[in-house]
């Protein structure tokens, strides 16, 4: 029986905002080296032996993130990517790939469960631990990996150690002073959210502690429908699924749940904090990135993306800086930037949902500037690709090509722009945007109109699927 990697990579790591964005969430964003974690979680696993390509379960609106993800890693691999129409938590996640699997009469292979944002600094060790959960689960045993603390910590759960492999119990994420004692009495484990089981063990135990989210996502898959590498689970099936997390579902009620101790180097930097912890640092103990520049500073996380950081006098402190917000705080309350981003929620703003560059299939645009009635925008579509042919209501669109070629339709006119070119689209006029040359295109779009939301699109003809109903 071969090792089925599922890797989790929805999710959008709200701790680790101004960075992480609801529509580029930290698992696409390179935090502790050159790849990014969905990319070194992908490259983890098939270092494996026996192990098949993995399986890797997004949201709808991530599905192109992930794809070019794979590319940017330039590793050959028949990878699918499973499509999540609607967020409903780990179960529902878990439970629909594994009958996924089941459906392709793979009910027998071990699932290997693995959250895309974690990070693991010794890899021998977890290829051990791996072994180790494979063969209990083709006992027919579900098994999560239990993290050796090195430190007492309220930001994870905790297993309660049994005798030989057994669970005691789960535990909640404590307080100080009760992770101290979980710490001191060497009898507890961190929950990694990591996972071992076969396919049919899964399905089968979450048919007695969970049927419902077993009949939603078993009818999900069975209405589902494959596109490419893509694999989309069935929207309504899946509306009417349960939400809840799998150590709730099952995790806190199976009687075969097994744990396999581990002393991976682990985190699932869940916080600016873990990232501090994590990263390597200078000789006063800062972590910086970027454009920074430090006068007595100790024990910081100083982050730059797009402008110069200088900072005097800080300790244990946390600067980040993206180019429409900067974050400010002690670094022992980076648990609270959550509280931040629900309040960007509430006031309805949308630096939680997107930063100022927003990814596309075919490239990506940047606001320059907003204002009540117009706004601009720098345009980037990759070589070979095209925007959907499509038409506004409330816009006007000029457009003015800085570098490479444009190809734009333009109502019943096809026209060719170089450097310095331009060209004006009215409201109601049908057109498209094309890269046909081999470098990227860049343009500026000055947009003018009573309305200029991104959902003033209508869409006719699209490669990536994208076409309005």
């Amino acid at each position: 029986m071969a090792i089925q990697p599922i890797i989790l990579a929805g999710g959008t790591g709200s701790r680790l905002w101004p960075l992480s964005r609801e529509l580029y969430p930290k698992q696409v964003i390179s935090l502790t080296g050159e790849r990014s974690l969905l990319q070194t979680t992908i490259h983890r696993v098939v270092q494996l032996e026996n192990t098949l390509p993995p399986l890797i379960v997004v949201g709808e609106d991530h599905r192109f993130l992930a794809k070019s993800q794979l590319e940017d890693l330039g590793i050959p691999l028949d990878v699918r990517i499973l499509l999540e129409p609607h967020g409903k938590n780990t179960a529902p996640a878990i439970c629909g790939a594994a009958a996924y699997v089941s459906s392709q009469g793979r009910g027998g292979d071990v699932l290997l469960v693995l959250p895309a944002d974690h990070l693991i600094l010794k890899p021998k060790e977890f290829e051990v631990a791996v072994r180790e959960a494979a063969e209990l689960a083709r006992q027919g045993r579900i098994v999560t990996f239990g993290i050796v603390p090195d430190h007492p910590e309220t930001g994870y759960g905790y297993i309660a150690k049994g005798e030989g492999y057994a669970v005691a119990s789960f535990v909640e994420k404590p307080d100080l002073a009760t992770a101290e004692q979980y710490y001191a009495s060497g009898g507890y484990l961190w929950n990694s959210g990591m996972f071992a089981f076969t396919a049919d063990t899964l399905l089968s135990e979450m048919q007695i502690h969970a049927p419902d989210i077993v009949a939603a996502m078993t009818e999900s898959i069975a209405a589902g429908q494959g596109d490419g590498l893509f694999f989309r689970f069935g929207d309504t099936a899946m509306a009417a699924c349960p939400s809840d997390s799998i150590d709730y579902a099952l995790m806190e009620k199976t009687k075969l749940a097994a744990v396999v101790q581990a002393d991976l180097g682990w985190s699932d930097i869940g916080s600016w904090r873990a990232l501090w912890e994590v990263s390597v640092k200078d000789e006063l103990g800062n972590v910086v990135h970027g454009d920074v520049l430090l006068e007595d500073v100790q024990d910081s996380l100083i982050r730059s993306e797009h402008t110069l950081v200088a900072a005097v006098g800080l300790d244990s402190t946390m600067v980040v800086e993206t180019a429409d917000a900067v974050l400010v705080a002690p670094l022992d309350r980076s648990q609270d930037v959550k509280k931040i981003v629900d309040k960007l929620k509430y006031n309805k703003r949308g630096e939680y949902h997107v930063h100022r560059t927003v990814f596309r299939p075919w490239g990506s645009y940047t606001t320059l500037e907003i204002q009540e009635r117009f706004q601009i925008k720098r345009i980037t579509v990759n070589p070979g690709a095209s925007l959907s042919l499509q038409m506004h209501h409330h816009r006007h669109e000029h457009w003015v090509v800085v570098t490479g070629t444009a190809k734009v339709q333009r109502g019943e006119q096809t026209i060719l722009l170089k450097e310095d070119e331009s060209t004006y689209i009215p409201s109601c006029t049908v057109h498209r945007l094309e890269n046909p040359g081999v470098i990227p295109l860049e343009l500026i779009e000055v947009q003018i109109g009573s309305y200029l939301g991104e959902d003033d699109i209508v869409r006719f003809d699209d490669e990536y699927g994208r076409v309005s109903k």
